[in-house]
């Protein structure tokens, strides 16, 4: 068995300045789709997201920034913008914001081309045929 122990955060540094700030994993959900693009939305206190914001503050789209989940290793993915996530079902003092960021799969831009037709979205008429 290993001696190795992964951490419960999540640490994004950019590259530029070597910033970094760490996120809390059990307040993180990742979600990624097929052309890369990663989500991580971050439910938390608002004096939290403020501090996300503010780091942020300064990064310009597609900047590169390193990304280590749970100290399991490093991997570089470009800014793509934050999306303020502010829904009804969150208590006052809760706020709720997503990271997006961009994910290279390959280096050969042939393989990182879209999938068409990955939508699971059906029209009302096929949903009832199907029962």
């Amino acid at each position: 068995m290993s001696d190795f122990e992964f951490s419960d955060k999540i640490t994004i540094t950019k590259k530029n300045s070597g910033q970094s700030i760490d996120l809390d994993q059990s307040k993180v959900h990742i979600r990624e789709n097929q052309k890369g693009i990663m989500a991580v939305s971050y439910v938390a206190p608002i004096f939290e997201i403020m501090d996300i914001e503010d780091f942020f503050s300064d990064v310009i789209g597609s900047e590169k920034l390193s990304v280590d989940i749970g100290g399991s290793g490093e991997f570089t993915v470009a800014f793509r913008g934050l999306v303020d996530g502010k829904g009804k079902n969150f208590p006052q003092n809760i706020d709720h914001t997503i990271i997006l960021m961009q994910v290279s799969k390959n280096l050969d831009y042939r393989q990182n081309m879209q999938v068409t037709g990955f939508s699971k979205f059906k029209l009302r008429d096929e949903i009832s045929d199907e029962n």
